[in-house]
């Protein structure tokens, strides 16, 4: 049965969960760094955070989903 546009697969799902879960876990180690004051693991856990988000928008656009970021000040 082919697949249906617009509708995401369990495959499709199951990755999504997991670029979720890592994100989280970069973003919680960045936070601990963050509340620790420690600076060389907080440069480490930005970096890891932003690969993970990247990762995470990568398989997005994949699926043909583009988000549009809008910075406020």
């Amino acid at each position: 049965m082919p697949a249906m546009t617009g509708v995401l697969d369990d495959q499709a799902l199951l990755r999504y969960r997991q670029l979720l879960d890592a994100e989280d876990a970069a973003f919680d180690d960045l936070e601990h760094a963050s509340e620790d004051g420690d600076r060389s693991h907080y440069e480490e856990d930005m970096s890891a955070w932003l690969n993970a988000l990247e990762r995470k928008l990568a398989f997005l656009s994949h699926l043909g989903l583009e988000l549009e970021l809008q910075h406020t000040a």
